[in-house]
């Protein structure tokens, strides 16, 4: 497809850019062009041998162009217990609500459960998540399947899945398709035994390669490791080796000043959930010190089941609006830092580096908001408006290496809404009886 998008406010996210009105041309998965108009005029006058011949011409009516939101954490098939595991603490949430249903679920459940998220990630103007979930070689299917990019890690523990298998995901996951890679990982430390997670070391040292895990959700977790081995989970995790190449951890809400020295020193990146550590009540991270040590932040929904709600623009408002609680002080943690994270930040997280601004070379995962409905007006500041007065009714595009797999209500992943739903009925009637 060749795809010239015109009449545009355009948001790169490109450091020092700020928004204009302009173009974006897109051929394949690659975008071409970002400029104005006579910029554009101008590129084809240079360009005189290539011969542009566009499918589609989209006139935005001085919409908003950006690049896609990054969900940074998530799991995606847990769409099953939606609404069905609630008004717990997390052990308790974790203990009797979760791991007995996800014992019963099969790989081909985990295949049809996940495209429920997916459709709810197209609402939400997301275009690339990183998944861990149960089956990884079912969801990369279920990701290329419904041409939505999805970086993957595991939840390697000492009761589900196996260091082996893990090296099994890592090197036949990845280069096989533009849409799926992996990154390795583990569920948590207080799910893992020291034997396993010396054994992930050895697989972090083999490949040169970054590692992720939930760490530090909850206070009794860090609690509890401390007691066991002297150390947060970050100072274990970093004693037996596992971030010598960087990667991050998911929630991130108990550390200390220590903490924070092994993370900036090693490149670490945080995946902040505010909607999930709200609802188990779990804690408020502490975002602004990150930001303050050059602690890169990203941002996730967490899973359907602890969130509940797969919305980028609920957790983008919550990351600003719970920081400024918990430091009283209405000027922590600007919206414009918001959407960095929410974007940029989370595509560098992943190794999505590719897919982070609007730029020629980049891969075409863009999305349109709508700025002529009432949330969005009257326009004094985008940015400002997108992280404390966006909703997802606002976006009405979303596509993803050049592909529109969603527009103005309607998607195209090869199937239908109704259909998904169907399927999601299906098992939950099997597992749950009702």
């Amino acid at each position: 497809m060749r795809t010239r998008f015109y009449n545009a406010r355009v948001l790169t996210m490109e450091s020092g850019r700020d928004i204009f009105f302009g173009e974006v041309w897109v051929v394949e998965d690659r975008i071409i062009f970002v400029g104005t108009e006579e910029e554009g005029r101008n590129y084809c006058n240079e360009h005189k041998d290539t011969i542009l011949i566009w499918d589609r011409e989209i006139d935005c009516h001085g919409n908003l162009l950006m690049p896609g939101f990054k969900n940074a954490h998530t799991h995606s098939a847990m769409t099953l217990m939606r609404s069905k595991a609630d008004d717990l603490p997390l052990q308790d949430w974790l203990g009797t609500q979760i791991f007995p249903v996800e014992a019963k679920m099969t790989g081909e459940d985990i295949y049809h459960l996940s495209k429920i998220s997916i459709l709810e990630y197209l609402t939400s103007g997301i275009t690339s998540v990183f998944e861990m979930y149960l089956t990884p070689f079912t969801v990369a299917d279920v990701f290329r399947d419904c041409g939505m990019r999805c970086v993957q890690t595991s939840c390697v523990n000492n009761f589900s899945q196996s260091v082996e298998l893990l090296e099994k995901y890592y090197t036949d996951i990845n280069g096989k398709d533009p849409y799926n890679s992996f990154i390795l990982g583990v569920h948590a430390e207080y799910t893992c035994s020291k034997e396993l997670l010396e054994e992930c070391a050895k697989l972090v040292q083999k490949y040169k390669a970054p590692f992720w895990a939930h760490i530090q959700e909850t206070e009794t977790e860090t609690k509890e490791c401390v007691e066991r081995y002297g150390m947060t989970p970050i100072e274990f995790f970093d004693s037996l080796g596992l971030f010598e190449y960087g990667g991050g951890g998911y929630h991130v809400v108990w550390t200390n000043d220590r903490d924070r020295e092994i993370m900036k020193k090693r490149g670490l990146y945080v995946v902040t959930n505010p909607g999930s550590n709200t609802k188990l009540a779990s804690g408020i991270a502490p975002i602004a010190k990150y930001l303050e040590c050059g602690i890169p932040v990203a941002i996730g929904t967490d899973g359907p089941a602890s969130n509940n709600c797969l919305d980028m623009f609920r957790e983008m408002f919550l990351v600003t609006g719970l920081a400024k609680l918990k430091d009283m002080d209405a000027s922590s943690v600007d919206a414009a830092e918001v959407l960095k994270m929410a974007t940029v930040n989370g595509a560098h997280a992943m190794g999505l580096n590719d897919a982070d601004v609007l730029a020629e070379g980049k891969l075409a995962d863009i999305i349109m908001l709508d700025l002529q409905q009432p949330n969005m007006q009257p326009i004094n500041n985008i940015v400002k408006n997108i992280v404390y007065s966006g909703s997802k009714s606002n976006v009405i595009m979303t596509m993803i290496g050049g592909i529109i797999r969603y527009e103005n209500g309607k998607f195209n992943i090869g199937v239908t809404p109704s259909e998904v739903y169907a399927k999601a009925e299906e098992i939950k009637a099997r597992i749950y009886g009702n």
